[in-house]
């Protein structure tokens, strides 16, 4: 039995060669830009289902206590930039969200209070709160209450949110 010379299939075989490489090359970019357009949308579904249930809790909130103007009818939580810029870098905007809303889990209890009794109910959420660790995403979080402002039934509490580093 006789083999055929190599040197007839060598130029089929770089033209294929590169075909297929061709061809992992565009599945490879195609994968590329459909997943990194797919992660845009799902950190935006996260960031909409934290705000929509924020809005359904001040909903209720406010349809509760439409008649008193001298309670605590919302409470919005703002983070606020970190001195130190490594801390927070590793901080997406979902982790923040989800750390946000547990926080406003644990402040829902001043709803409805009096914005006169401010003072014990602020020392006591600083007391509560401060420092204290999240486990979002199997990372632990610090949060620290920098600022609490009440105006017009609305309690403003601003945080600053750091990878809890153990000592």
């Amino acid at each position: 039995m006789r083999i055929p010379p190599f040197q007839r299939f060598r130029r089929f075989s770089q033209i294929s060669a590169v075909f297929v490489l061709g061809m992992v090359t565009g599945a490879v970019m195609y994968n590329a830009v459909f997943h990194l357009g797919y992660n845009v949308l799902w950190l935006n579904n996260q960031e909409m289902r934290v705000e929509i249930e924020q809005y359904r809790n001040d909903i209720k909130t406010l349809k509760k206590y439409n008649n008193t103007s001298t309670v605590i009818r919302e409470i919005k939580l703002r983070m606020e930039e970190s001195k130190d810029k490594e801390s927070t870098s590793g901080l997406d905007p979902v982790t923040v969200k989800e750390i946000i809303s547990k926080m406003g889990t644990d402040l829902e209890p001043m709803r409805g209070r009096s914005m006169f009794d401010i003072d014990t109910d602020g020392k006591l959420a600083r007391l509560l709160l401060d420092g204290k660790i999240y486990i979002v995403r199997e990372k632990e979080y610090s949060a620290r209450i920098r600022t609490m402002l009440v105006m017009e039934g609305v309690l403003q509490i601003w945080v600053e949110i750091n990878p809890y580093k153990r000592s």
